[in-house]
């Protein structure tokens, strides 16, 4: 086995969680609390990218883009809850669904009439654009890069969450919100921090991916859909569950991939192999949600207030 190809598809595995974990993440918090399923939690992975490649273009700086890009999809967050989502919390997930699947379209079609169809570049600086080497293994230095960033925010919500007043606030709500509101905290004013923090969360994402993949119309919708396998397989409400199941999957995705088809090959011909594989990968994190449905319908780290 070629133990560099191993450890260099380990290593996008974990990019690919980590990834997944600040969709993912987002979206745990707006259901935990707000019992709130936003469809278009993924338009806002795709604004931060196009915000981001705008502000490099205007700048040149991507961290200074990415610092402004992020407070722009807090602020289109907020925008959100406090005209549309708000209105919505005392209706039925049907609802929801309806609504935020509208507001797909609708942030679609803005970022096809705004940047065009083309979508937008992000470069990367000359610091960036180079490898890393340690230990004999050569690692490109960005995606090194989105890795430190994701385990920083990871590390620094778990703070924000278990640590602080706000994160008090959030596992109260999730627990007992009427008893929360009874005590005199503004629900509301909850509400709306907690959302911006997600869509934001949501949009440094799209910003980190974005000079890999380049910005594109309609980019998080795809990346949605496994962040809700995500959401589910960890637990609805979990941060805990979230990062650890959005590691796993971003591992069985990227593993599956590469070497599924070796593995079926000891069982049946090369040919059945090269083509059952591709289709057998894509489906293995549905089959994982699907067995944690069955055996663990809570998820794997069922929550008890966010924190747990």
């Amino acid at each position: 086995m070629d133990w560099h190809l191993l450890i260099s598809q380990m290593l996008n595995g974990l990019q690919l969680g980590l990834l997944l974990f600040l969709l993912a993440a987002g979206l745990t918090l707006i259901f935990g609390i707000m019992d709130f399923i936003n469809l278009a939690h993924g338009s806002f992975y795709m604004i931060g990218a196009f915000f981001c490649a705008s502000l490099v273009a205007i700048t040149g700086s991507l961290i200074f883009s990415i610092v402004f890009a992020v407070i722009g999809v807090f602020i289109v967050g907020a925008v959100v809850e406090r005209f549309i989502a708000r209105r919505l919390y005392k209706n039925d997930h049907l609802d929801h669904v309806l609504v935020t699947f509208g507001l797909i379209l609708v942030f679609d079609t803005l970022a096809h009439m705004i940047w065009g169809p083309a979508g937008g570049v992000i470069p990367l600086p000359d610091a960036l654009n180079g490898q890393v080497e340690f230990g004999g293994f050569v690692m490109p230095a960005y995606r090194l890069l989105i890795i430190v960033a994701g385990l920083m925010v990871a590390v620094g919500l778990y703070f924000l969450v278990t640590r602080s007043r706000l994160g008090m606030l959030i596992r109260a709500g999730a627990s007992n919100r009427a008893m929360v509101s009874a005590l005199g905290v503004n629900i509301d004013r909850l509400y709306f921090v907690v959302f911006a923090i997600g869509a934001a969360l949501a949009g440094f994402a799209g910003m980190l991916i974005a000079p890999i993949t380049e910005a594109s119309i309609g980019m998080g919708n795809e990346i949605i859909i496994v962040a809700f396998v995500v959401v589910i397989v960890g637990g609805l409400g979990s941060i805990k569950g979230a990062f650890y199941s959005a590691i796993l999957i971003g591992f069985i995705d990227t593993l599956g991939r590469s070497y599924l088809d070796d593995l079926l090959k000891l069982f049946v011909s090369n040919q059945s192999a090269e083509t059952a594989a591709p289709a057998l990968s894509a489906m293995m994190i549905y089959l994982l949600m699907a067995a944690v449905l069955v055996f663990k319908p809570r998820g794997l780290f069922p929550p008890g207030g966010l924190n747990k």
